[in-house]
């Protein structure tokens, strides 16, 4: 039998440089993303995956100019927008006494009621690492990751999610977000139902 990941994390990086390569202002890279992640949420569906989470931004990434930090700060609520009109679970995990996290999304921080019938996305938003392990390991309500796959060819997990990726493989994809293909995801769990998965043991 194929063995399946049950939760996938995704770093979706690249959407900068993507804008670069493409004539576009740096900060206009991550609205051309936004799509980049529906399409990767309804593959997920096809394969009856029940978890994904997806990297937003980062406490650090604050510290890029304004107008970066504006862009993506709008693209995290547009993408909440979309996600909703997916009929799946959401639930946001990140910093929300700094004043980077949107108040928009205030209400998506509280963990949704168990429902096994929908496809459950965590969003991690004015997310860091030491604020995490700071606060008690405030995305403890996020279970551990069986796959992480990080678009943009970086070889790092770049602080996500450390207590739950702690056994997770890691997959790598060359080509940027904003290029995503449905193939990518298919290769990845191609490439996952491959590995011996030991956890340690």
């Amino acid at each position: 039998m194929q063995r399946t990941p049950t939760h996938i994390g995704i770093i979706p990086d690249g959407n900068r440089r993507w804008a670069t390569e493409n004539g576009f202002k740096k900060s206009d890279g991550y609205e051309f993303g936004l799509f980049s992640g529906i399409r990767l949420l309804r593959a997920a569906k096809k394969h009856n995956i029940k978890e994904i989470t997806f990297y937003g931004f980062t406490v650090d990434n604050c510290k890029r100019p304004k107008p970066q930090v504006a862009a993506f700060s709008k693209a995290c609520c547009d993408a909440v927008k979309m996600i909703e009109n997916e009929n799946v679970s959401l639930f946001i995990v990140g910093n929300t006494q700094s004043k980077c996290f949107p108040r928009e999304l205030l209400p998506y921080t509280e963990k949704q009621p168990e429902n096994k019938t929908r496809l459950k996305v965590n969003f991690l938003v004015n997310y860091g690492w030491e604020w995490d392990m700071k606060n008690n390991w405030a995305s403890g309500a996020i279970p551990r990751i069986d796959l992480v796959i990080r678009w943009g060819g970086m070889r790092r997990l770049s602080g996500f999610l450390p207590l739950q990726t702690v056994y997770s493989d890691f997959y790598i994809v060359d080509d940027l977000w904003p290029n995503f293909k449905e193939e990518h995801f298919d290769a990845a769990l191609k490439w996952y139902a491959c590995q011996d998965i030991t956890l340690g043991g």
